[in-house]
């Protein structure tokens, strides 16, 4: 079993090489660069503060497809309703600080550090992340926000003030990227709530293999909150060199 250390160079070792629980490598930086390559390859940081930063591609992995988001009869009432107003990249530095600021059951802090808000603020100024808002009597009370390359979104948090404020933000997320023709959401880990809304299981492996097909199509960089024809659409280039470096084994 081993455990990588990640210098600045843009290099990860292959997911598949990660522990049991899912950590892959330790340490390296969160430049857009390095964030876009590793959600190339299936991985994801996720550490807290104080923490060095910490990379993942968890086994079984948690993904949703926009065409199988399960809307209940009491969802359906809400979304036909006038309770809610949905935008898309309206306030995403609003978002991510909700979603920094909930309080989780089961765990204390949170890993949204001010290094992780900044990273993704950066990759939403490039096009590459998005969010989801949920209003009500024009106040943000719900909302989500991830990473978008080829047809695969990569879903990283979601707050809600409100009751099903975050499940109407989803489902008008799965409903959009369904009419785009996304192959997946990707769930990162499982929860039985995500399961509840249609999310299932896959392994590393087949999700790696969803992975790399989703990633031929371009990718619709830019604002998802105006028209459609004003996205770029970029076909990504992902380079990674041979890594050789072990930090520890156990």
């Amino acid at each position: 079993m081993a455990i990588f250390y990640l210098s600045d160079d843009l290099i990860f070792p292959d997911p598949n090489d990660s522990d049991p629980e899912g950590l892959l490598a330790v340490g390296g930086c969160l430049t857009k660069e390095r964030l876009l390559l590793a959600y190339s390859k299936g991985i994801f940081p996720w550490y807290s503060a104080g923490q060095p930063i910490l990379w993942w591609s968890p086994d079984p992995r948690l993904i949703l497809y926009p065409e199988n988001f399960h809307i209940s009869k009491s969802l359906k009432r809400i979304l036909v309703s006038d309770k809610f107003q949905v935008k898309f990249d309206h306030d995403f530095n609003s978002v991510i600080k909700f979603c920094s600021e909930l309080k989780r059951k089961g765990q204390e802090g949170t890993w949204i550090t001010p290094e992780m808000k900044n990273a993704y603020s950066e990759l939403f100024e490039a096009g590459f992340a998005h969010s989801v808002e949920t209003y009500q009597d024009g106040i943000l009370v719900g909302g989500l926000y991830g990473i978008s390359i080829g047809r695969a979104f990569f879903g990283e948090s979601m707050f809600s003030n409100v009751a099903d404020a975050s499940k109407v933000a989803l489902a008008a997320l799965a409903d959009k990227i369904r009419q785009w023709d996304f192959d997946f959401i990707d769930c990162q880990i499982p929860t039985d709530h995500l399961k509840s809304l249609g999310s299932v299981e896959v392994s590393r492996y087949e999700f790696l293999e969803k992975l790399e097909r989703a990633l031929k199509h371009p990718s619709l960089i830019g604002c998802w909150g105006g028209m459609d024809q004003s996205l770029r659409k970029e076909t990504l280039a992902f380079e990674n060199k041979e890594f050789k470096g072990l930090l520890l084994k156990a």
